[in-house]
């Protein structure tokens, strides 16, 4: 029997070895739940608007993040066809962790599920990691995996 607990989940996934990690315990969750999942990736364009504008430029960092997003969940999708469960693959802009936790919150997610990627306690302190961002924000549970090498 399936539970019914968790119908919806979000994995979020950046294409790392965190997220691929994440990846295959939210196919374990949804196999065992029979849950559809949602695979979100989340184009930063943050990540390069301080550069001074060169628009041939950025339109060139723009397609490579997309493709870098595309690949991501193409994983995600692949993993968990696979294995014979729902899966939904989307590509959003904006700040990481707010468009998870928007998305959650407007498509009824019961569960994210998100990798963490091991920030220095530097970074951490001085800017926050998305997943840390994540558990503050969300309405729902979170799980957050840790991928060891």
């Amino acid at each position: 029997m399936k539970s019914k607990l968790y119908r919806k989940i979000l994995l979020a996934t950046d294409g790392s070895e965190s997220a691929r990690k994440a990846a295959d315990d939210a196919v374990e969750f949804s196999r065992l739940s029979g849950a559809k999942i949602y695979a979100v990736s989340v184009i930063d364009r943050s990540t390069y608007s301080s550069v001074p504008e060169d628009l041939e430029w950025e339109e060139a960092m723009y397609a490579w993040f997309r493709e870098l997003g595309e690949e991501a969940v193409s994983y995600v999708e692949k993993t968990a066809k696979n294995a014979g469960l729902q899966v939904e693959s989307v590509l959003l802009e904006g700040h990481p962790a707010e468009e998870i936790v928007n998305f959650a919150e407007k498509n009824g997610m019961d569960l994210i599920i998100i990798g963490s990627l091991g920030k220095s306690r530097v970074e951490r302190f001085l800017i926050g990691s998305v997943s840390e961002k994540v558990v503050r924000n969300a309405k729902v549970p979170v799980l957050v995996v840790h991928w060891k090498k």
